[in-house]
């Protein structure tokens, strides 16, 4: 499922104009501010001996506009003035979204029913380990991912783009997936059966099942027509050829150290690890962890199981 943000590339896009308006703010206090000042000063001092002389020559002045003056020449010019004002903003913006939580918006259907089409979630940044803005490099260790995780991550195949997926498996597993049901290293996980799910894109209904991911529980759907998966869509990707296993309804991988298996709820119509790969630990952005709006759909604010 692609997420998209605002802009396309926004956490640079923020990081450039904290940049500027941090130089900008910077500059202002430190020499702007002070060449304003002495500009000031100077202009003062020849008001006063002006007046001085007017007053020692028996004319009386009006000392009111000296402040008015002093206020114009010390007044900030408008761009040095929007700076100052939006860096603090721009700053604690980008500190929030790149060390706390990131929003982001669902687009596509990949993984209903857990996460609708529109639902506008929150993404903890620094659960799976704290990352360096812009290049997403890791410098603290946290926690890893789990298994029934929701998690955001950098498609392999184009780290332009955001996906989210379920964790079904982390560095060491074996994962089988056959006649649309899971084994996690030589597990079976169990299946409860629920009502039809009704889909709201489409008029028509989808098997809806209660899946047990080694102790985590959570909704999937499946459609009868389709296979597990279809092998002749698999791509080509790292590690396939020594630790996965392809047949006509059927697949075997284990996940390599360092790199996650992800599939998406909405089984049938998930583009996930199946088909393009594992996810390696430096493409994670966070776990997501809240539904906080849904325009269309107002009840559906709460968390992400």
């Amino acid at each position: 499922m692609n997420l998209q943000t605002i802009l396309g590339n926004f956490a640079l896009i923020l990081f450039v104009a904290m940049v500027v308006t941090g130089i900008i703010w910077f500059l202002d206090i430190f020499y702007f501010a002070k060449q304003r000042r002495r500009a000031a000063d100077t202009a003062l001092a020849a008001f006063d001996a002006r007046n001085a002389k007017l007053t020692a020559d028996g004319i009386k002045v009006d000392n009111t506009s000296r402040a008015a003056i002093e206020a114009a020449l010390l007044r900030q010019p408008t761009w040095i003035e929007y700076s100052g004002s939006f860096f603090p903003v721009i700053a604690l913006v980008f500190v929030l979204r790149s060390f706390l939580f990131e929003p982001f918006k669902i687009p596509s259907s990949s993984m209903v029913p857990t996460l609708l089409v529109g639902d506008l979630i929150l993404v903890n940044k620094y659960t799976y380990g704290i990352r360096l803005p812009i290049i997403n490099k890791k410098i603290i260790e946290v926690n890893n991912p789990q298994r029934g995780d929701v998690m955001v991550f950098k498609y392999p195949k184009d780290m332009s783009q955001d996906y989210i997926k379920r964790v079904i498996g982390v560095p060491g597993d074996k994962i089988t997936y056959e006649n649309k049901r899971l084994t996690v290293n030589g597990k079976p996980l169990a299946y409860q059966p629920m009502d039809d799910y009704l889909d709201d894109e489409h008029p028509i209904y989808h098997k809806q099942y209660v899946e047990n991911l080694t102790g985590v529980q959570h909704r999937i759907l499946n459609m009868e027509s389709k296979r597990s998966i279809d092998s002749s869509a698999v791509d080509n990707f790292p590690f396939k050829e020594q630790n996965c296993t392809y047949s006509y309804d059927k697949f075997t991988c284990i996940v390599p150290e360092g790199n996650y298996f992800m599939m998406g709820d909405n089984r049938d119509n998930s583009l996930d690890s199946r088909y393009w790969g594992f996810v390696p630990d430096r493409n994670i952005v966070g776990k997501a962890v809240v539904v906080w709006m849904n325009l269309s759909n107002p009840r559906r604010i709460g968390g992400i199981h």
